[in-house]
């Protein structure tokens, strides 16, 4: 009975990349055709699977560049982004396609801390992260061991040393990964795919218009009201804008 139920696991499973292979396939051919429409429908039926991987976002990134459909061409290279935060081919696509969106939001100059953050530990995500530190922590438990058996007092010293060194470094990529998850948690990006939108200071159409935002737009999430969301820009400006105009990476 178990051998049958695996059987079936096995066929079901097998049929189900065949389906996602055919589908990536057929997709791909749309695009090569310049029906970026079809392809784009096609790419969506695979993350509708929850088949998704940041070749898939930087797919359907390109094609809406290529129909100049700026918001959802960003926010796709964004989720590529996500999940792969080393891809350079994203990374310069993102390039021309934020040249389309017509807000020029200028960040709030950084700290050390947050430079460093941005520019060597978040090449990484946090998954990644976590892969770093079971790495480190299989070599830690190796040279604990390789202390334990050592013959002669200088080999003991010597894993001794390397072990400590190596107990650090995975306390070090433990904080860094738990770091980087609640950043992930805390910072909810979003957005903007409304061509052009009314950011007011309260939760209502009648409060007061702050800014306007267009297609394109990064926001950064802060709280959410009924159909409202509380967002703040990169340059400091806080805002409500409706949910609905937004869309979270």
């Amino acid at each position: 009975m178990k051998k049958f139920v695996f059987l079936m696991l096995f066929i079901i499973t097998s049929i189900s990349a065949q389906e996602v292979d055919s589908l990536f396939v057929s997709a791909n051919n749309y695009y090569k055709n310049g029906d970026y429409k079809n392809a784009i429908e096609a790419y969506k039926n695979i993350a509708s699977k929850e088949l998704v991987s940041s070749e898939l976002f930087y797919n359907l990134g390109n094609a809406y560049y290529k129909i100049n459909k700026v918001g959802p061409a960003i926010y796709y290279y964004e989720k590529g982004l996500k999940l792969n935060p080393l891809q350079e081919d994203i990374k310069n696509n993102l390039v021309f396609a934020k040249r389309l969106a017509l807000d020029n939001i200028e960040a709030l100059p950084k700290t050390i801390f947050q430079k460093i953050n941005i520019n060597y530990l978040q090449k990484l995500s946090y998954n990644q992260w976590a892969i770093v530190v079971v790495v480190v922590s299989f070599f830690t438990s190796l040279l604990f061991l390789l202390f334990y058996f050592a013959s002669s007092p200088a080999k003991k010293r010597g894993y001794f040393t390397f072990s400590i060194l190596s107990l650090l470094l995975l306390l070090t990529t433990v904080s860094i990964t738990y770091n980087q998850y609640g950043f992930s948690k805390n910072n909810i990006e979003a957005i903007v795919f409304s061509t052009k939108t009314e950011v007011r200071n309260a939760p209502t159409l009648n409060a007061e218009e702050v800014f306007t935002l267009h297609e394109g737009a990064k926001v950064f999430v802060l709280d959410a009201i009924d159909n409202w969301k509380k967002i703040k820009l990169a340059d400091g400006k806080v805002g409500w804008i409706i949910a609905d105009e937004i869309k979270e990476i």
